[in-house]
């Protein structure tokens, strides 16, 4: 996750990763905010889309690494709460996963300020929707927040109905094809597809 990797050119590049980076799975990374410093490593990812979780506007000079290189922005403004009393959006999380798990965003980034609570809620209910233990799911979770998990994300989690999900997206199917292996992959059927809301870059 905090790992430099050392590049050797002409004039060695040292890529890193921004706060928090991991592989959620092939074609989905998650991390803490992206910083100038960390755009050379992100543009070894090939990204095709950012999935962001702020409320707060993207920076220009973000923008326009974006820009330059046809990723698109999908951002759903979700609250950095740590109040008990107030939750994680259920809606704002539902829309994030339809664009999460459309393949055609694929590579896609997640983020928020830190990868740490917006990012672990949106991840832990993906992995439900995968049909992981809620132990496992936990864990992950709390690999990344670290000291700072709350519990107020993990019953969200618990509560979360992928079966709502599921219903809402019946015109997703399952079709095989491959990066160099047959894979199950996940499509939205073209006649059926709702197209996602996309912010402007």
């Amino acid at each position: 996750m905090g790992l430099m990797i050392l590049e050797e050119e002409e004039n060695d590049v040292v890529l890193v990763p921004p706060t928090n980076f991991s592989m959620v799975e092939d074609g989905i990374f998650r991390s803490g905010f992206p910083q100038p410093s960390n755009f050379p490593f992100l543009d070894t990812l090939n990204l095709r889309s950012i999935i962001y979780l702020c409320p707060e506007p993207y920076p220009e000079e973000n923008l326009e690494f974006l820009r330059s290189r046809n990723i698109r922005l999908f951002q759903f403004g979700i609250e950095g709460k740590t109040e008990p009393c107030l939750s994680i959006p259920k809606d704002t999380i539902m829309e994030a996963l339809k664009v999460l798990i459309d393949v055609r965003n694929h590579p896609i980034l997640i983020h928020c300020k830190r990868g740490k609570h917006r990012t672990g809620c949106l991840v832990g209910c993906l992995r439900k929707f995968q049909n992981w233990c809620l132990s496992s799911v936990f864990e992950e979770y709390q690999r990344f927040a670290g000291l700072k998990s709350r519990i107020t994300d993990l019953r969200f989690i618990e509560a979360f109905e992928v079966m709502c999900l599921r219903q809402c997206l019946y015109s997703i199917i399952y079709q095989y094809q491959g990066y160099g292996s047959n894979k199950r992959r996940l499509l939205y059927k073209e006649e059926k597809l709702q197209k996602p809301q996309i912010t402007s870059v």
